[in-house]
This record gives structure tokens, C-alpha cells and sequence, in this order.
């Protein structure tokens, strides 16, 4: 019965291998969750449109699409990673849309370049005029995604309140590269307007009115900075 399921693994595999797309190396979804045996990824790792996944007896993964906001959770079976969702074979995928922002889990270069006081003038025209415009995490505690060995700065700007400096030391990263508010007992205010500041580069974010402090998904409050 093991080798028959191996040999279909290997078939489907096999198939899956002759249809995935020679795509570049960009990041479709991330990885929230592995339970048991899981090939090739790990928690809070990256994966790609084309990249195939086997998952062993009883194992199963989280994935959160970046551009689609869905997030599937599969149990066995051989994953083959899409651009906004996958395509399962023997085995058993449940998916669900959450809140997430497409704009906040990766910040544009225009925002990243601008200089603190250009963006202190937008942030503040974007406030009054269209804050919906600014990219928006729905999870009070933000998932960061910088540097280890760099200082991480975040203020208000649009009310007041203490800044937070953070520097980004090796022990308090997650996989050397995330540094999670939620893990470190910190955390945002609901409709608040954000600068943060990494060495020159500076990007622009808001918090949605209606986030609380309660568990969200990594996808719905995930800020790709570098």
C-alpha cells in the first residue's frame, strides 16, 4: 500500500513538474503553519508560483496568498503553488478570504525612496484627503519584515503618540528576518496612520479602524519593508 502511494506521489509529482510555469523567483505566498512532514519549507518561509510541495501522513501547511488574501490550509497530499492559489492533489484543502492588503505586504519603491520630510507631507494630505488610500495592515500588532542589525522606527502621524525605536537584534528576529509586535507585547492604535522608518528608507502605512488585539492571520498584518 506504501510503495502504490509513493508511486502515485511520484506520478503526480511527476506531472505537476511538467506543467509548472518557469517563473521567477517572486514570492506568491508565505508560509504560516507546518504540522508533521512537510518537503522543502518551512515556517514563515517564502514560496514561489511553480514551487511543489509533498506533505507526508497526517502533515499539513498554512498558506497565505500575498495578491489574493486567501488562506489555504492543506492537509497530505502534493501542492503545487499558483500565483494566487494552489492546486492540491491527494489530499484535502480548506481556503478562506481574510482581511489583507496586497499594498502592505510589499511597500513600493516610490514609498520606500521618499525622503521623511516628502513623506510626512503625504502622509498627512493622504490623512485628511483619502486614508484609504494608504496601505492598510488589519492586526494592530504588525509582522515586519527587515534586516537584523538595523533600527526599526515607527510614528503617528496623524495624532500623537510615543514613538518606537527598535533595534533589530538577531535574538529577538524570527528566522533572522521578521520581527513580530505581537511576540514583543506591542502593538498600534485601530485607524492610525504610520511612518516607519528603516536607516533612509521610510514607508507610509495605516491601521484599519476596526483592528483589535486578538489573533489575525500573518497575512493581514505582514509589512515586507526589506
Amino acid at each position: 500500500m506504501r510503495i502504490a502511494m509513493r508511486s502515485l506521489i511520484g506520478a503526480v509529482v511527476g506531472a505537476f513538474c511538467t506543467v509548472a510555469p518557469a517563473l521567477a523567483e517572486t514570492p506568491a505566498a508565505i508560509v504560516e503553519d507546518v504540522q508533521g512532514k512537510v518537503d522543502g519549507v518551512e515556517f514563515m518561509d517564502y514560496v514561489a508560483a511553480g514551487k511543489i510541495i509533498k506533505l507526508g501522513p497526517k502533515a499539513s501547511i498554512t498558506l497565505s496568498y500575498l495578491k489574493s488574501c486567501l488562506r489555504e490550509t492543506i492537509s497530505e497530499g502534493v501542492v503545487l503553488v499558483g500565483a494566487e492559489q494552489s492546486t492540491v492533489q491527494l489530499g484535502d484543502v480548506q481556503r478562506a478570504k481574510v482581511p489583507c492588503d496586497a499594498k502592505a505586504a510589499q511597500l513600493s519603491e516610490r514609498e520606500a525612496n521618499q525622503s521623511a520630510a516628502t513623506t510626512f507631507r503625504t502622509m498627512r494630505s493622504d490623512a485628511k484627503a483619502a486614508p484609504s488610500k494608504l496601505p492598510t495592515i488589519y492586526g494592530v500588532a504588525p509582522l515586519i519584515q527587515a534586516k537584523s542589525g538595523s533600527t526599526l522606527v515607527i510614528e503617528r502621524t496623524d495624532g500623537k503618540e510615543p514613538t518606537i525605536s527598535v533595534p533589530l537584534k538577531n535574538d529577538i528576529m524570527i528566522r533572522g528576518k521578521f520581527y513580530d509586535f505581537a511576540k514583543a507585547g506591542k502593538s498600534l492604535t485601530p485607524g492610525g496612520s504610520y511612518l516607519a522608518s528603516l536607516g533612509t528608507k521610510r514607508y507610509t502605512f495605516q491601521v484599519d479602524a476596526s483592528a483589535t488585539a486578538s489573533p489575525t492571520p500573518i497575512i493581514g498584518r505582514l509589512l515586507r519593508l526589506e
